[in-house]
């Protein structure tokens, strides 16, 4: 018969996603890992196997958890669809706004991520890439459908548009980690807005 474990693991993941968030991968040792999940190593790799099997882990419950938050704005149908993208970059300069260490956010582990590793990390890009698509492929219908509802006017391709917004909100994450306030933020996310309307 098994040993039951005796933590609650999905708390350790939560823990060890906040840790890899702040410091990045690399910058993450087995000890912070400890250290914040309360688990002594020999708990760590018998649950998770390896730094990297719990790095993987902790991104995917990152992107799950922020993803699925951010499609529920985005599928709210009892709101316009610009409103929805307005909601969407309100609650991007919410968390961007709490978040914060020394003044500046911890940004987004996706984008963290992204920038750290993407490039020489097979796996985690396809994590990223996967993420990606089903967050431009929300904002394309949305777009979509606030021209069908008159609250997005702008004659540029409805693909392009989604790119942009996204790529709109991962600059006011990487704004916020270099210590943007919620005045600047707020102002980036206007323009972005206003750039669906003309």
């Amino acid at each position: 018969m098994a040993r039951p474990r005796m933590f609650d693991e999905e708390r350790a993941l939560d823990a060890a996603m906040r840790t890899f968030w702040e410091k990045g991968y690399e910058a993450t040792s087995t000890q912070d890992l400890c250290e914040a999940t309360g688990l002594g190593r020999s708990s760590i790799y018998n649950t998770f196997k390896s730094k990297r099997d719990l790095f993987e882990r902790a991104l995917a419950h990152y992107i799950d958890t922020m993803t699925t938050a951010q499609l529920a704005v985005l599928e709210d149908s009892r709101r316009r669809a610009a409103d929805r993208i307005r909601a969407l970059f309100a609650m991007v300069v919410d968390g961007e706004t709490e978040h914060r260490v020394g003044g500046r956010s911890l940004g987004c582990l996706t984008v963290n991520t992204t920038v750290e590793l993407a490039a020489r990390d097979g796996r985690a890009a396809g994590m990223l890439e996967r993420d990606t698509a089903r967050r431009l492929t929300a904002l394309r219908a949305v777009i979509e459908e606030g021209r069908r509802d008159g609250s997005i006017t702008s004659r540029r391709d409805a693909e392009a548009l989604a790119r942009f917004v996204n790529a709109a909100i991962g600059g006011m994450r990487i704004s916020s980690q270099g210590g943007a306030d919620r005045t600047t933020l707020e102002s980036i996310a206007d323009v972005a807005l206003d750039a669906l309307t003309h």
